[in-house]
């Protein structure tokens, strides 16, 4: 039934995603997800996992990832707004350490595939947000990761206008920097 506009990024193999909405006086329907229009689209990730958190207004969740049983992950918002970065972490890659972000909303509808070999986080801008993904790979807790959500060297131009407090986990603040990531050897390879 529905069609997807795919929206390349600067960087390679990281996408925006907009489904087709169909309104009309009683709300909306739309795909959320239709393996057959993903193809289509030269979209051919498989999809294992389905995973949900709902945050307050200046949570930061990431930038998160796993060095083994990597996830790529389609994420959306159902409830709220959030600002949703991806770090490309490839070895190799001529884009390595760059970042690219994206405004999610339930008003906006929009998706963010976030491939395999990159860091993941986001900033909730709405007093409260609703965020689900979709994942390519299951959850493995001993091969989480991270890197620091404000390292400079990436230099990630958060929104941080409105927001009183930047409210992370303990495991985030404690995240290394790129470097020290890099120093430990990079599992991920372009």
């Amino acid at each position: 039934m529905g069609k997807i506009n795919v929206i390349p990024t600067s960087i390679k193999d990281l996408c925006i995603i907009e489904p087709q909405v169909f309104g009309d006086s009683r709300g909306y329907f739309m795909e959320s997800y239709s393996e057959q229009d993903f193809k289509a689209a030269g979209l051919h990730m498989q999809f294992v996992q389905d995973n949900e958190s709902r945050s307050k207004k200046g949570v930061l969740r990431g930038l998160h990832f796993q060095t083994q049983h990597t996830q790529g992950k389609l994420v959306r918002v159902v409830e709220g707004e959030v600002y949703d970065v991806a770090v490309d972490l490839r070895e190799g890659s001529p884009t390595f350490g760059k970042w690219e972000g994206v405004l999610l909303s339930a008003e906006n509808k929009r998706q963010f595939y976030v491939p395999e070999g990159f860091a993941h986080g986001f900033l909730v801008l709405s007093d409260v947000a609703t965020f689900q993904y979709k994942c390519t790979d299951y959850y493995a807790p001993e091969y989480d990761g991270g890197v620091r959500w404000n390292d400079p060297d990436i230099g990630i131009e958060w929104p941080l206008e409105g927001i009183e407090e930047v409210l992370l986990s303990e495991k985030d603040q404690k995240q290394p920097m790129l470097k020290e990531f890099v120093a430990k050897g990079n599992p991920f390879k372009y």
